[in-house]
């Protein structure tokens, strides 16, 4: 009870440790609509990490180079550390991420992070480190898309193109891209990644 009343006074920060300042900038836009009560810090160093007050961060996205100049110190952190990789590689006792993909894919795989916990960590801070609810999802959610708007996202979701969308459907692509125009719209989104949580946050979309 006390170490849950002490998170709860915590200031929720995620820290992105990383030289790429367009890396960091994409993953902090991502990162800011999956969890908006989450403040975003981004860091171009080691060092800067440790000047910013580390110890208040629930959770590092740290890329490789820097995790392997520093292994020590993120392995003691490591149920809060995710490792930015280029692929699929696989690093032992820490969680990763491809940052070499996709917006869209690149959403899927951070929910799909945060859904099975990452490590102790995630599950420990789950007060505060949970996805929030996106702001255009509500508990009870109102039938925004129709059905077959539901089917063009569910599609999108999936990582399919416009060609793919239009072929599973049976429909032009012209009709296709009307009805991204219209889910776009509805939900007030400006991005893919914005359609991808509505349908995760609305169950439309299961990771």
């Amino acid at each position: 009870m006390g170490e849950f009343t002490e998170m709860r006074n915590m200031q929720f920060k995620i820290a992105i440790i990383d030289s790429n300042i367009l890396a960091c900038m994409g993953l902090e836009r991502i990162l800011d609509e999956l969890i908006p009560v989450a403040e975003i810090v981004t860091c171009e160093s080691f060092e800067e990490l440790l000047s910013k007050g580390e110890a208040e961060f629930v959770h590092y996205f740290v890329s490789s180079r820097i995790y392997f100049e520093h292994t020590a110190y993120f392995r003691d952190r490591s149920g809060r550390s995710i490792v930015m990789v280029g692929g699929d590689m696989i690093i032992n006792g820490v969680a990763t991420l491809n940052v070499c993909q996709g917006e869209a894919a690149l959403v899927r795989d951070l929910v799909a992070l945060q859904r099975r916990g990452h490590h102790a960590g995630m599950s420990a801070h789950s007060a505060h480190a949970n996805i929030a609810p996106h702001p255009m999802s509500k508990e009870k959610p109102e039938p925004l898309l129709s059905t077959r708007e539901v089917e063009v996202a569910l599609l999108l979701c999936q990582g399919c193109i416009n060609k793919e969308v239009a072929d599973k459907l049976n429909i032009s692509i012209t009709t296709v891209i009307t009805h991204r125009k219209n889910i776009m719209e509805k939900l007030g989104a400006r991005s893919l990644a914005d359609v991808i949580i509505y349908c995760v946050m609305n169950g439309i979309y299961n990771v």
